[in-house]
């Protein structure tokens, strides 16, 4: 009975951990969307954009790891 418990337990760590990584995945696309206007907007203006595609690379690498956090819970929950 105490082995179930430990793996419900688990299984409800792993599901907060999920829930937190998801709401990462969504803020992290909202700020990738506005970086990218950022970007759009500079260019318009015929501004430098050099510093704001370094930021863009680096939210996007941030981004990838959040996916793979993701993919790797998801894969947990897995029967």
């Amino acid at each position: 009975m105490a082995s179930r418990w430990s793996a419900l337990m688990d299984r409800t760590s792993i599901y907060d951990e999920l829930a937190r990584v998801e709401r990462d995945v969504v803020q992290g696309e909202r700020r990738l969307a506005e970086q990218e206007r950022l970007i759009v907007d500079l260019k318009r203006e015929g501004q430098d954009t050099a510093n704001a595609e370094l930021e863009l690379e680096t939210l996007r690498e941030i981004q990838r790891q959040r996916d793979q956090d993701r993919q790797r819970l998801l894969s947990l929950l897995q029967p």
